[in-house]
């Protein structure tokens, strides 16, 4: 299989990609899979039952309304935030859904959502499964999916291949691992982002991956514009408030440029992480990257990059974003980037090495040093557990993403003060993750049924 820059990349909505993105996503696609075998006018409702960590922290991360929205045929990436109340307050009043206008379906929440919360579907703890059902209560067709972070979808049987971009063909430049990536730049004397833009030139030609880079860039610009207006507290029963608008209003006092005080750049990176963070949790449009628990990082780390960094351009923005691409899907093919299956080192962590290894190509080091920073990032997140309070995505997850901006970019300047030579490889690290993920208990895997989760008091 091979992934696209644009998989690990997508603009979509919050709080999650695994609990909000993915579930639509299967929703929609067993809504294709009705139609195609010719079951609309026999199809009287739909039966949905969430799993694992679906039905733990479901309802705090909307997987109930996902569902509900791609049973409309809504695509994450389509889908207007300010529209979804009253879409499904209509579904509410009506008790019915209307697919694709080419199929009315009746719909009670009690009853045609089911949450099992002591099953788990065998392939992964972020299992759902559909049944179609004909007026009389008969089956007229069962699928099961797996949302497996990023907004990935995995049908039971096969890889979803409506939603991953799959060529059976060799990419010009094909790596398993980050050692033979490194050694294809070495053999080839190109930097990892330009391997990058030669294999995606496998699906695009080199101005439209430019635009879809470009159109990624300014979907992260305009989800911090929209974070740092929007003051007042964020939806969920922990009435947790803003913090990105205040502490925006009290920078923007003072020039980015005007550092008396020399950590204020600090303050600014936190502020762009919590941005994006806080329109994620309020389920406002963000790009997964490489899932929505930890969006806020590469955009934070990018505009650290764009404002900050002397003579930044638009190509190392793309260059940024190709190179983390290459990281993300080292750790999406060899280990996970599901918190539901190792925790938030899966999310945080990975999202924190990418950005490491995108800042570093963006500033000139060399493949080697890029290598270096990315697993330093990795390196001191591993363990690193995600047990949201309430199930929602905002305690630990929306501080986390402001600390593994900065974990970041002190790994590139760690990694730029080394000449690349270094004893932990990205492989070895990646490897660790998995196995550390796979030791860990489930209780701390995005159930809620651990640390922060039960013992803090939710008010």
């Amino acid at each position: 299989m091979a992934v696209s820059v644009f998989d690990l990349f997508k603009i979509g909505i919050g709080p999650s990609s695994s609990h909000t993105v993915g579930p639509m996503r299967a929703a929609n696609m067993f809504i294709a899979q009705v139609m195609s075998h010719n079951l609309a006018d026999k199809t009287h409702s739909i039966v949905t039952e969430l799993y694992g960590s679906l039905s733990h922290t479901g309802r705090g991360h909307g997987t109930d309304k996902a569902i509900i929205l791609g049973l409309l045929g809504e695509e994450p990436d389509q889908v207007d935030p300010d529209a979804i109340p009253g879409m499904l307050e209509q579904v509410d009043v009506e008790q019915q859904i209307k697919a694709n206008d080419q199929l009315t379906l009746v719909f009670k929440n009690k009853v045609h959502l089911k949450w099992h919360k002591r099953k788990k579907l065998p392939l992964h703890s972020n299992g759902m499964q559909f049944t179609a059902l004909d007026k009389n209560g008969d089956e007229l067709l069962r699928k099961a999916y797996y949302s497996v972070g990023g907004g990935f979808i995995l049908a039971h049987s096969h890889l979803a291949k409506e939603h991953i971009m799959e060529d059976d063909s060799e990419l010009p430049y094909k790596f398993t691992s980050g050692d033979e990536l490194i050694e294809l730049c070495h053999e080839h004397d190109m930097t990892i982002a330009q391997i990058m833009y030669v294999n995606e030139e496998k699906w695009h030609d080199r101005t439209q991956i430019d635009a879809k880079l470009d159109e990624i860039w300014q979907a992260m610009e305009s989800c911090v514009q929209r974070g740092i207006k929007a003051d007042g507290v964020l939806p969920g029963g922990l009435k947790v408030a803003r913090r990105a608008p205040k502490i925006f209003r009290d920078l923007d006092k003072r020039s980015e440029k005007d550092l008396s005080d020399p950590l204020t750049v600090l303050d600014w990176i936190n502020m762009y992480a919590l941005a994006v963070s806080e329109e994620n949790a309020a389920g406002g449009r963000v790009v997964t990257a490489p899932t929505n628990g930890a969006a806020g990082i590469i955009p934070a780390v990018l505009h650290y990059y764009k404002e900050f960094v002397p003579d930044s351009t638009q190509q190392g923005i793309r260059d940024f974003l190709l190179t983390a691409a290459a990281v993300g899907i080292l750790y999406k093919t060899k280990a996970s980037i599901s918190g539901a299956e190792v925790g938030c080192q899966g999310e945080v962590g990975v999202a924190s090495s990418m950005a490491a290894a995108g800042l570093a190509a963006a500033l000139h080091l060399s493949p080697d040093e890029v290598e270096n920073a990315a697993e330093i990032a990795m390196e001191h997140n591993l363990g690193l557990t995600c047990d949201p309070i309430g199930g929602l995505v905002q305690i630990p997850c929306i501080e986390r993403n402001a600390m593994g901006s900065i974990k970041s970019i002190n790994a590139v300047r760690m990694a730029d003060r080394n000449d690349g030579a270094h004893t932990v490889s990205l492989d070895k690290v990646i490897k660790t993750m998995k196995e550390t993920g796979d030791d860990m208990k489930e209780h701390y895997k995005e159930t809620s049924r651990g640390g922060l989760a039960v013992n803090i008091i939710e008010c």
